[in-house]
């Protein structure tokens, strides 16, 4: 059964760090483009950093550069989305979602992050 299943989601204060996981069960995570993205109440859903299958080429979204890091484990078939410099405006679920194909588009349940004092 295929699975994406995200952790690591809490309430920090601005300034603070998270490091949110997504593991995945029933396929291997190397031949997916692996992706986090964020939805805050009453916006929508929007892409906030993003890491190639091949070569492991990153890429984020302006509102997150220089803040946030996407990595991967092969070993451990989960990626990563450290999070550093929290702001209140970062307070959204975050989902981890792998890509092959239209086919193949996979959705963790989301995780809850909170940036509050």
């Amino acid at each position: 059964q295929v699975q994406l299943v995200e952790s690591g989601g809490g309430l920090v204060q601005p300034g603070g760090s998270l490091r949110l996981s997504c593991a995945a069960s029933g396929f291997t995570l190397s031949s997916y483009a692996m992706s986090w993205y964020r939805q805050a109440p009453g916006k929508e859903r929007e892409l906030a950093a993003t890491i190639s299958s091949i070569g492991g080429i990153t890429n984020y979204a302006d509102s997150v550069k220089g803040r946030f890091t996407i990595s991967r484990d092969y070993v451990k078939n989960t990626v990563y989305l450290q999070m550093n410099s929290l702001k209140p405006e970062d307070t959204a679920v975050y989902f981890c979602n792998a890509k092959r194909s239209v086919r193949y588009d996979y959705w963790g349940q989301g995780t809850q992050v909170t940036v509050s004092s």
